[in-house]
């Protein structure tokens, strides 16, 4: 069975309000202060990835960390020559809006149906608690990985495709393998790893067959 979109529930009240202690009287570090303490619950917000140990399944904090580490990497592999640290920073915002959301399992089709207005409503909630220029910056950011119109963004969002199946292949299927995820399956977001970098889309492509003949993956 697919599971809806998840998350665990955090220790305190979603969304409660932040104070600061008596004596601070600066407002803007007082709220970007909220607004960290607020996306803290990313790290309860749990993916269907398991990690390389098979220990248990990754957070979402835990695979924006991670993405932004394949982007220090593996930079040179983009399509198109990107600002490194632009790509940082849009993968280290664009699950952000999973504290209210959820994760959304990329092969899960009816919740994929409503994500995409799950995850403006999350926005529009989220950004706005951080001082206006950076709301805008941040907003503006997602909004870009989203669309996916610019080079930085084609290459982030490629990076986003790329580690779950790694994670996926190299724990010998253990997220495909329950679900009946196919290779067709996989195949449908081919295109969002070529744009962003072919020679990438090489390696999963290789993987992927691979998969197949040990078994990870349904034909």
């Amino acid at each position: 069975m697919i599971p809806s979109p998840s998350r665990d529930e955090p220790a305190g009240p979603v969304g409660r309000p932040v104070e600061p202690p008596p004596g601070i009287t600066d407002a803007r570090l007082a709220r970007q202060i909220a607004f960290l303490l607020e996306i803290d619950q990313l790290k309860s917000v749990l993916r269907q990835s398991h990690l390389i140990d098979r220990s248990r399944r990754e957070n979402d904090a835990e695979h924006s960390w991670h993405l932004a580490m394949l982007a220090v990497v593996l930079g040179e592999y983009a399509a198109a020559e990107v600002d490194q640290a632009r790509v940082v920073r849009m993968l280290l915002i664009h699950d952000l809006v999973e504290v209210y959301a959820g994760d959304t399992f990329l092969y899960d089709t009816q919740a994929a149906a409503g994500q995409a207005e799950r995850e403006r409503a999350a926005a529009d909630r989220l950004f706005p608690q951080l001082p206006g220029d950076q709301a805008d910056e941040l907003r503006a950011l997602w909004e870009e990985f989203e669309a996916r119109r610019t080079p930085d963004a084609r290459f982030a969002r490629a990076l986003d495709r790329v580690q779950p199946l790694l994670l996926n292949f190299y724990t010998g299927g253990s997220t495909w393998r329950p679900h009946g995820v196919t290779r067709a399956d996989v195949l449908n977001h081919q295109k969002t790893i070529e744009d962003g970098s072919p020679a990438l889309w090489e390696y999963v492509r290789v993987m992927i067959d691979e998969a197949v003949r040990r078994g990870y993956l349904r034909v």
